[in-house]
């Protein structure tokens, strides 16, 4: 299975560089799991899609402004740090640019030497390990010296920083927006809750395993990055008793399906848990945890891809993006929505 397989041409003005004033504005496009039909529609039309006593989950990490800059304290030479995810006390993997500056025992400085960070440990692909030091609270730290890490397509400024979090966010952590969830407002939750959807919740901090791009041609040799999700029973409770009375889940975005999925195969059924993933779902993979997907469209040659042609199939995915560039779909994290259904 070749990376390249998983690859369309995207006309760059479909590339969404900000987001809808409405949220639930954003246009939907339905495809069925197991035949080429389509429908288009609006996302504020989503719960028609959905019955009582379905399950719908969402992931509620939250992004922290992860991106920050500094210098070496050497050379004074400008260092990007993108922080991924925290491993330990004060202890943080993350992305720099230009990694070739940035060895073992590099110390950067952040903000006049409000936080410094000192390089542990070198992986490869411009991947850091760091201690941190500072004074005070490092959320507050943060949150004075860092930015919203968008993606690279996005070269527009973002006004509303909140346009970047879901309307439900709460764990903080994350270093990028599970996107598919943007298109909810309360109203359309509350709305979902009323005609008797049960809404859940997990969280999975997203790291370079969700965004990280594939440099492999041969897709068995990609490695994903390891994320933290965790599963509470309330959620795990609820997933376990819509399985045994054979009523569908929906998860919001591949995050959400990656943490269902890795549960479920590692214990047999929905359990609170917490822990690291670094599932990689390709075509073959047989899902067991999760009946509907509600998504974004991606990236070319992405895992992300790779992950929704494994829950229908190459051919149908292909169809539909094909489908979406037709009729001028947004694109991309501030781009329309997809409902891929049984």
């Amino acid at each position: 299975m070749r990376t390249s397989d998983f690859n369309y041409v995207l006309p760059e003005d479909l590339i969404a560089q900000k987001p809808l004033k409405n949220r639930s504005d954003s246009r939907l496009l339905v495809a069925h799991r197991n035949n080429m039909s389509l429908k288009h529609d609006k996302f504020s039309n989503i719960s028609s899609y959905l019955q009582s006593g379905d399950v719908l989950v969402l992931n509620n990490t939250r992004v922290i402004p992860a991106r920050i800059h500094g210098v070496k304290e050497d050379t004074l030479a400008l260092i990007e740090v993108l922080l991924l995810n925290s491993y330990g006390l004060n202890q943080w993997e993350a992305l720099v640019k230009p990694a070739k500056r940035v060895r073992l025992g590099t110390k950067i400085s952040i903000g006049d030497g409000k936080l410094v960070l000192t390089c542990n440990e070198v992986f490869d692909e411009g991947i850091r390990h760091f201690d941190l030091d500072y004074h005070g609270n490092l959320e507050e730290i943060l949150e004075e010296l860092g930015e919203m890490p968008l993606p690279p397509y996005i070269h527009e400024k973002l006004i509303d920083q909140d346009r970047y979090q879901t309307v439900y966010s709460k764990v903080k952590g994350s270093a990028a927006s599970p996107t598919a969830g943007l298109h909810f407002t309360q109203e359309l939750l509350r709305e979902l809750e009323d005609m008797g959807v049960i809404i859940k919740y997990i969280t999975l901090h997203v790291g370079l395993g969700t965004f990280r791009p594939v440099s492999v041609d041969d897709v068995f040799e990609h490695k994903m990055h390891s994320e933290y999700y965790s599963v509470s029973e309330d959620t795990a409770n609820a997933l376990n008793l819509a399985k045994a009375q054979k009523r569908p889940i929906f998860a919001v975005g591949t995050t959400s399906v990656r943490t269902l999925e890795t549960v479920f195969e590692k214990y047999g059924s929905f359990k609170a848990c917490a822990g690291s993933t670094d599932i990689f779902i390709y075509p073959g993979f047989e899902f067991k945890a999760v009946d509907n997907l509600i998504t974004n469209f991606h990236l070319p040659q992405s895992t992300l891809m790779m992950l929704v042609s494994a829950f229908s199939s190459k051919d149908i995915i292909m169809n539909a993006y094909s489908e979406a560039i037709k009729h001028k779909y947004r694109f991309f994290s501030f781009g329309d929505s997809m409902l891929i259904k049984k």
